[in-house]
């Protein structure tokens, strides 16, 4: 099959690759980890007789996400990496500004549509970027380590976000955020030189398009990669969306949040960079299997600590110590099953990576949606719901096939 890659290498050391697309990557993390300590501020001025209607301002953003993640990988392939990266940023930029004045939760909601909208671009573009340089177990050692980054953030951004509502207040945040994709796109612009030559590009053509959905989505291993994924994405989004209620409402640490969250970040950073060392020893396919059944194993002996009836200073930190490892098993697997996915298709990289990150995310946020409203003023629906998904996770990639390249 032909593979349309450059056989240029990046213009910049490894190193600063990996960093500048662990920073693109974060742009999600920190757009939606930096809002949650102004979830509360958001209720009352927004929308005081319905609090949980605050919520939206997470899920809006992920539902943008998801929608414009569709179009920017076709776009990509059409017309380079980087023109598409900066056109989305900009409208990144839009989304946060509308939602810095928005009067009504109604227009931040839309606000925020945009901006997740905008915030496709960075993400998926920058992975068909990494796709155009690497590939097979190299692709995912530098996603792995580009991860490290991305995990690094929700290490600040609640920290942040607390500081910004303590200084000014929470619509500040979303100036923050213009400032934080202005450095992220200008270090791109003017340090890395595009990946896609004219000459590999695929001009918009409906009947090519809807030729290149088709081969994508017939494939074997992006279909099991955007169905395992969609389950990690389910209890993750699960988890981030009720992670701030459950240490406020169940263990009355809503001061120490921000700090705890922190905490959390930083001890399940070290699975994405030992992913890129393990990966190219082990495989992808054997790593993403074990850390779903790992997974699997410590969600069902929460349920059975929680259940028991521990001492609520123990039991905070019996969830506190799960809540990492739920984040290190996103280390273990999305990279792999990224590079397991774009691995056979590296011709129509930008379409395959839209289209798995499209379905992946907004599955992902109706499982999480759901799961959320499961909360019952303790931990366990959310460690049920993780082991079921995580189960037949580990269930299914015992049957991923290995597709001819």
């Amino acid at each position: 099959m032909n593979d349309t890659r450059i056989s240029a290498p990046p213009r910049l050391s490894q190193v600063e690759f990996v960093a500048l697309i662990g920073m693109l990557f974060a742009t999600i993390a920190f757009s939606i980890d930096a809002m949650l300590p102004a979830l509360p501020d958001i209720a009352a001025e927004l929308t005081p007789t319905q609090p949980t209607y605050a919520q939206l301002v997470l899920t809006s953003f992920i539902l943008g996400m998801g929608l414009g993640t569709l179009v920017t990988g076709p776009l990509s392939d059409a017309f380079g990496r980087k023109p598409v990266i900066l056109v989305f940023a900009g409208l990144y930029m839009v989304g946060a500004v509308l939602a810095w004045l928005a009067p009504t939760m109604e227009l931040m909601v839309a606000a925020r549509i945009l901006q997740g909208f905008g915030a496709a671009g960075p993400r998926v573009v920058s992975l068909a970027l990494v796709r155009d340089l690497y590939s097979g177990r190299d692709m995912a050692k530098i996603v792995s380590f580009a991860m490290l980054v991305f995990t690094l953030f929700p290490t600040i951004a609640p920290l942040i976000g607390a500081g910004i509502i303590a200084a000014f207040d929470w619509r500040t945040i979303f100036l923050t955020f213009v400032l934080f994709i202005t450095l992220s796109v200008g270090w791109l612009t003017l340090r890395q030189s595009e990946t896609l030559p004219p000459r590999a590009r695929k001009p918009l053509n409906a009947r090519q398009l809807w030729a290149s959905t088709k081969e994508a989505l017939a494939n074997r291993q992006m279909q099991f990669s955007i169905g395992v994924q969609t389950l990690i994405f389910g209890f993750l989004f699960g988890t981030i969306s009720s992670i701030q209620q459950i240490f406020d409402l169940t263990y009355g640490m809503e001061a120490a949040f921000p700090w705890l969250f922190g905490a959390i970040a930083i001890l399940s950073a070290p699975a994405a960079p030992l992913n890129g060392r393990l990966v190219v020893r082990l495989g992808m396919r054997p790593l993403v299997r074990r850390a779903l059944v790992v997974q699997t194993a410590i969600a069902a002996t929460v349920i059975g600590l929680l259940l028991i009836g521990l001492p609520l200073g123990a039991e905070v930190w019996v969830y506190f110590l799960w809540c990492v490892t739920v984040f290190a098993t996103l280390g273990f697997t999305i990279g792999n099953l990224n590079a397991l996915a774009l691995e056979p298709l590296g011709h129509i990289a930008g379409l395959a990576a839209s289209l798995m990150g499209s379905f992946a995310t907004i599955g992902g946020a109706v499982l999480g949606a759901l799961i959320g409203q499961l909360y019952d003023g303790s931990a366990v629906p959310l460690a049920v719901a993780t082991a079921i998904l995580c189960g037949i996770g580990a269930f299914a990639m015992r049957y991923m096939p290995r597709e001819k390249l």
